[in-house]
């Protein structure tokens, strides 16, 4: 079977603010990009940010909980959130048995998550 790659799409109301935060916070690179969707290398996979025409000019109402979270593994969450503190980003860090993460918002209030490598790698073998 031909290995295709795959993705996922993150619609955004504030799309601009978003595509600065994923480009220069973030630093991924955009694969592709045109008026309503940029498209940004993802580890091998990939992130398009689209426009979400549904809502635009409006508020999207608020969901009550989350029901996604962008998961970005990293060698050292610490050292990773050297950038959130230099951007002024708000993020809640947290230690546990089975790792460590640090979970932030983009400017359209999806939530990332970055997560110690190492652990994760030990349960997925």
């Amino acid at each position: 079977m031909k290995k295709i790659q795959t993705g996922f799409i993150l619609y955004v109301v504030k799309y601009k603010e978003c595509i600065s935060f994923y480009k220069e916070i973030l630093g991924l690179k955009i694969l592709y990009e045109n008026e309503t969707l940029t498209c940004f290398d993802f580890l091998g996979s990939y992130l398009m940010v689209e426009i979400d025409d549904e809502f635009v000019g409006t508020e999207r109402p608020q969901l009550d909980s989350d029901r996604t979270c962008i998961r970005i593994n990293v060698t050292n969450v610490k050292d990773a959130c050297r950038i959130l503190d230099e951007n002024s980003i708000t993020y809640r860090y947290s230690e546990f048995d089975w790792g460590t993460i640090a979970k932030f918002r983009d400017p359209d209030g999806n939530l990332i998550g970055l997560r110690s490598a190492k652990e994760h790698q030990q349960l997925s073998n």
